[in-house]
């Protein structure tokens, strides 16, 4: 009985974890929540290039600091974007 509630406890917290990073940096960066695609598959389209760009966001090593701070650097210098985006 103890193993299968430490199992359940397991999967919820997988669960959580998951929402917590990554939909959660979602939202709080890109206002995923706030958007309103509608045209065919506009919305799922978005979602893979906010997904993308989270996870060239977390590669890049060379400046320490949050998604976030990392998503308004790029769009403020253009040298670091490049270096995001390895061009």
């Amino acid at each position: 009985m103890d193993g299968e509630i430490e199992k359940t406890m397991s999967a919820i917290r997988g669960h959580w974890g998951i929402e917590n990073s990554l939909h959660w940096t979602l939202d709080v960066c890109f206002n995923e929540d706030q958007c309103r695609k509608r045209i065919k598959n506009a919305a799922a389209n978005m979602t893979v290039i906010r997904k993308i760009a989270v996870n060239m966001l977390k590669t890049e090593t060379s400046f320490k600091g949050s998604i976030n701070r990392k998503f308004l650097r790029a769009c403020l210098n253009q040298d670091y974007l490049a270096k995001v985006l390895g061009i």
